[in-house]
This record gives structure tokens, sequence and C-alpha cells, in this order.
């Protein structure tokens, strides 16, 4: 499973949803998928414009965890 942190991040910066959508150029709904890691699929421009706005690495967004179903 991937497990995004930006309501975290958003959280430590204090930021709305809407003020990060509307500084990166995004619809608000791309964000509050996001935001909410109710996301089935997120475009790589999203994820570049995040990163640059937010100041942070793509694995500080993002992380991997191993199903425990998927372990043989």
């Amino acid at each position: 499973m991937i497990k995004c942190h930006l309501s975290r991040i958003m959280g430590e910066k204090k930021l709305r949803i809407a003020d990060v959508a509307r500084a990166i150029g995004v619809h608000r709904n791309a964000i509050t998928l996001l935001y909410e890691e109710t996301a089935t699929r997120v475009d790589m421009d999203t994820i570049d414009k995040l990163c640059a706005f937010l100041d942070c690495g793509i694995q500080d967004l993002f992380e991997y965890i191993a199903d425990s179903d998927s372990k043989k």
C-alpha cells in the first residue's frame, strides 16, 4: 500500500487544501483526494508541483508499506 503524508505536511505548515490547489494550479479535488488518501491515480506533474511547493522530496510525500497479505 502507498501512504500519502500530505495531510501531515500541510498540517505542519498550516496550509489549507484550497491554498495549496490555488498556489500550484491544480484542481482542488486532486489535492483533496491525496489529503484524504482516497486517490487511486496521481498525475506526475501534480506530484512535481507539490514537492516543489512544499519543499519536500517524493519520499517525504509518499511511503510504501508492504501489505501483510502479499508476504509469502
